[in-house]
């Protein structure tokens, strides 16, 4: 696996979700945006980044090639600030542990930036096996799982957990995940 480092997401990077939204990328996660759902979610990752409810990388190789995106977002997970994060590797980068590596370096800013929270989650869905295994290589607790509805259709998640507050993730006897 090359060396690889994450950019802070910029107005140049629409293009990097116009390459990730093909049914094959989407397939775990009911299908391809519309155009306007495209155009909405990079003015999403622009102002939540600005206002610090979100930060979202782009993730590069050794020569400023973009191979994909991982971001970290505040949100609410069993009542308790929490942060979630998401990614997606171009399938030419993919199968090199590019996903595994960005997370890594994703989880190091989310404990720099974590402002009082405690877990870092992910939700990929059951049928993900990849995703999943990049949950679990990276030290996430496997929480459980559940049914919601996401673009238009039922999805069925995995609920991925990281204690943040502690180095390997592992929360202390004591201190269970919720």
């Amino acid at each position: 696996m090359a060396d690889i480092r994450l950019r802070p997401w910029s107005e140049s990077d629409i293009d990097l979700l116009h390459a990730a939204n093909t049914p094959a990328m989407t397939a775990h996660l009911n299908g391809p945006e519309t155009e306007d759902e495209i155009v909405e979610r990079h003015a999403r990752y622009l102002r939540l980044t600005a206002t610090g409810e979100a930060r979202m990388f782009v993730i590069e190789d050794e020569a400023g090639t973009a191979l994909g995106s991982i971001g970290h977002w505040h949100v609410v997970w069993r009542e308790e600030a929490a942060l979630e994060t998401g990614w997606f590797v171009r399938p030419e980068s993919q199968g090199r542990g590019v996903a595994s590596a960005a997370l890594a370096l994703l989880i190091e800013d989310a404990r720099a930036h974590r402002e009082g929270r405690r877990f870092l989650t992910a939700f990929p869905g059951v049928e993900n096996p990849a995703s999943n295994g990049v949950c679990r290589r990276n030290g996430f607790i496997l929480a459980g799982t559940f049914t919601e509805d996401f673009r238009g259709a039922e999805l069925t998640v995995n609920e991925w957990a990281l204690d943040l507050t502690t180095q390997n993730g592992v929360s202390s006897p004591g201190t269970p995940v919720p």
